[in-house]
């Protein structure tokens, strides 16, 4: 039996998998190797770049052109910048890989000589003297590059780029540097030098760098019909649009969704039965809450103050793009926080609740909701009482939460979620939209009880100045918003930052916009 993977490398006898070669230019690759190239990929973590490089150094042996080898360079880290113990470790997987990948005992027998040469050359020497007797040219993967820290990874990139003029009779053909990061994109503390330098001016010799992407809908497709044609269980057809709304193709997120589905659910295990959309959002709920290991890591790097000056921003809709750092923004696309391209926005939806939920994770602890006061005789949920509610508590406790805030540009729109978070677990689901330049963040509720389900549209908007244009601004695109998703209320809630008393924030209006009745709370 097969599963979808969501740890590490594929094994194609226990996982499904896409082809790894087909998910990136194998021509212009080996182009570059024929070339003599050094070069570099990076995409976020876990989106298959290990599983790409051990197949294309599986490859590159087949073809009886190279003796290649792929070596997991994180082993160092633990040494931090003690050169000459992380180079101890670093050579000793080398040896290992060799050994057990290309029955080559070479870097073995080698290895104490070369660290007897001292940390800053002994990957140096150890590469130079295995080139020099090797039969075939070298080619070397290492993995988790950017893992490794200040002096270390300074002095693994200088010894490549000392020996690259004596490729490949004495050294490399090529060199592939893997990682989340670009290499020309770090930024290295040097501590022996007291100097922060690029990795760009520590490794010159790059010539090229890529980017492995997500995968397509047509890939989402492929992947879950591996496992129909194992064990007859079907995906119904609104499962495939709905798989690639919520992840945008991020590879681990469509595994997860569909092992989670397919192999922890109990009515997804029933193989009789299909796989609907349904059970996939019970799924992503699932992920979700048990907070596994991917978004985890995640989510932790929401403490970094580099990902607070992006992501803030495009929490509050603020129109200040300009006072967000490049580097900060394009070390968020790295980590796959942020879409790789356009306007700055979440890159997925699954990524949209998981952040405001994991910056208000100890807020909503501490509110506490029984369902009963706020769903009406019909089953519906009274979004006027509910509201009305949170505008007394935002009243009461606002200074007191916005101030544990870190994202303090985003707490009221953090605290609502919060406040609604809380209740609509117990049922419902909330579907954010925000992103850079908005003004704005929308929520839409759906909520199924006997009749149906409901959907109500909640426009969520900062004033720092008089509200009354923020106001019509704001009825046209709630209303645009509840024509988009089929909402049959809106709510209009416009937070007052102004120094005001509270007796003059505090309102509650009822507008028509383009044939829609929207509540207006002011808060």
């Amino acid at each position: 039996m097969r599963f979808f993977n969501t740890e590490g490398p594929i094994q194609p006898d226990i996982h499904y998998y896409l082809s790894p070669l087909e998910r990136f230019d194998q021509d212009e690759v080996l182009a570059l190797i024929a070339a003599r190239k050094y070069f570099v990929l990076h995409a976020p973590r876990q989106t298959g770049k290990t599983t790409c490089m051990l197949a294309l150094v599986k490859a590159l042996n087949e073809s009886g052109q190279y003796r290649a080898l792929y070596a997991n360079v994180e082993v160092g880290q633990a040494a931090r910048e003690d050169v000459g113990a992380a180079m101890s470790a670093i050579l000793a997987q080398i040896a290992l890989q060799a050994q057990l990948r290309l029955n080559d005992e070479f870097p073995q027998q080698f290895k104490t000589d070369a660290l007897a040469a001292g940390g800053l050359s002994a990957l140096n020497l150890m590469l130079s003297k295995w080139s020099a007797a090797a039969p075939l040219p070298l080619v070397i993967v290492f993995d988790e590059i950017d893992t490794l820290i200040g002096d270390t990874l300074i002095s693994v990139l200088r010894q490549l780029r000392s020996g690259y003029p004596d490729r490949p009779a004495a050294f490399p053909q090529s060199v592939i540097l893997c990682g989340v990061r670009d290499v020309q994109d770090y930024r290295i503390h040097y501590a022996s030098a007291k100097e922060v330098i690029t990795g760009g001016s520590a490794f010159n010799i790059k010539a090229a760098s890529w980017r492995l992407g997500n995968f397509t809908l047509a890939d989402i497709r492929q992947l879950y019909a591996q496992h129909t044609a194992e064990t007859g269980q079907v995906f119904d057809e609104a499962v495939f649009p709905l798989v690639w709304e919520l992840t945008a193709g991020q590879p681990w997120l469509v595994n997860a969704l569909a092992y989670e589905a397919c192999f922890r659910m109990a009515e997804g295990k029933d193989r009789a039965q299909p796989i609907t959309g349904a059970i996939i959002g019970r799924a992503k709920e699932s992920l979700i809450l048990r907070r596994d290991v991917h978004l985890d890591q995640l989510a932790d790097k929401l403490k970094e103050e580099r990902v607070r000056r992006v992501i803030e921003p495009i929490l509050s809709g603020k129109l200040k793009d300009e006072a967000i750092p490049p580097d900060d923004l394009k070390y968020t696309r790295d980590l796959g926080l942020v879409a790789p391209e356009g306007l700055p926005r979440i890159a997925n939806r699954i990524y949209q609740e998981v952040i405001p939920r994991e910056l208000t994770w100890s807020t909503q602890e501490f509110m506490v909701q029984e369902p009963a006061w706020y769903v009406a005789a019909d089953g519906r949920l009274d979004m006027n009482k509910l509201l009305k509610a949170f505008q007394q508590y935002f009243r009461e406790n606002s200074e007191a939460w916005l101030e544990r805030f870190a994202y303090k540009e985003a707490g009221p729109q953090l605290l609502l979620q919060a406040f609604l978070q809380r209740i609509v677990n117990s049922g419902g689901e909330i579907r954010r939209e925000y992103g850079l330049g908005r003004g704005r963040t929308d929520l839409l509720i759906t909520w199924p009880y006997a009749n149906g389900v409901q959907r109500v549209v909640i426009e969520l908007k900062v004033a720092r100045s008089a509200p009354d244009q923020i106001i019509t601004a704001g009825l046209a695109q709630t209303a645009e918003y509840m024509d988009r998703s089929g909402a049959s209320e809106g709510h209009l809630v416009i937070f007052d930052r102004r120094r005001r008393k509270w007796s003059d924030k505090i309102f509650r209006r009822t507008r028509k916009h383009r044939g829609h009745s929207i509540t207006v709370w002011g808060m």
